[in-house]
């Protein structure tokens, strides 16, 4: 369970899917390679975002012990850990690879003493998480095949008075003009709405009503925020890969549901050696919602 999170949504569906990655085809392995780059540049792009979630968290005291649900390669993770310097954080994900890449990360920061990785599939049987003051899962709850479930089990590990932080996508991000391209106007929307109707089949919890959901589950729903995110140019270099690698993993999911004009133009746009590529654009934004519950057990 990843997040895909946290970015390429449409593709984990990208920040989180809860089934694991196995390694054991050069695909699967390049497929994990590729997962791991578009987290590591969600969390580079979106770092400033990130940390005004942290920021924004009403907890009542400075946690001890946090536990990171889907955490990825870390984004989460080390955002808090930035925010709460002397806590420990507990990060649980169903891939081997995203953990390992979380630890890399955790030791390149200092950090490495701070972290204890759990490679387990929520969705089954839940390991020892301990009793958490703080418990984070970004752009996961919706791949949990039960949620409901979930977020029970989430308040009985809790401890009393501890906070739970849901923090959801409101879909792939967007980053080209209206207009864009010039030879297929609109070719962005049209690829979100064969994602949304994809989604609606494969992935029903996404766009749940998740404060209802948590306070069905027993949580005190004590804030709710919703996070815009809207870059534009000029921005670092990483902007420009992050679409090439978001809208490459976007090209798997419409692929066979685009006209052939539209995914001839989507490949003209994914040609890194082409003047007229992603990665040559100077009108590029990044464009996307994150909504936010803090719900108190």
């Amino acid at each position: 369970m990843t997040h895909p999170g946290h970015a390429a949504h449409a593709a984990h569906s990208s920040h989180s899917s809860h089934s694991a990655h196995n390694a054991d085809t050069d695909t699967d392995a390049d497929a994990q390679h590729d997962q791991v780059d578009i987290l590591d540049l969600d969390a580079e792009v979106l770092a400033e975002h990130i940390a005004s979630i942290t920021a924004w968290l009403p907890v009542k005291a400075d946690p001890r012990h946090i536990v990171d649900l889907g955490c990825g390669t870390g984004a989460g993770t080390l955002a808090l850990l930035t925010r709460f310097p002397d806590a420990h954080v507990t990060a649980v994900d169903t891939s081997a690879g995203h953990l390992n890449r979380l630890r890399e990360k955790a030791e390149a920061a200092g950090l490495a003493d701070h972290v204890r990785t759990v490679q387990a599939d929520l969705d089954g049987d839940w390991p020892d998480l301990g009793t958490p003051e703080l418990v984070w899962a970004s752009a996961s709850m919706h791949h949990m095949a039960d949620p409901d479930r979930t977020l029970r089990q989430v308040h009985d590990t809790l401890a009393p008075g501890g906070l739970f932080a849901v923090v959801e996508l409101a879909g792939f991000p967007r980053f080209l003009p209206e207009d864009a391209p010039a030879d297929r106007p609109g070719l962005e929307e049209r690829c979100h709405a064969a994602i949304d109707h994809h989604h609606a089949q494969q992935v029903p919890h996404r766009g749940a009503d998740w404060g209802t959901k948590l306070a069905a589950a027993g949580f005190t729903v004590e804030g709710e925020r919703t996070v815009t995110v809207n870059m534009g140019p000029p921005h670092p270099d990483a902007v420009g890969r992050y679409a090439l690698s978001s809208l490459t993993r976007m090209r798997g999911v419409v692929a066979e549901t685009l006209p052939p004009e539209d995914l001839a133009a989507f490949d003209r746009l994914l040609d890194t050696d082409s003047p007229h590529g992603i990665l040559r654009r100077a009108d590029l934004t990044v464009r996307t919602e994150r909504v936010v519950w803090a719900a108190r057990r």
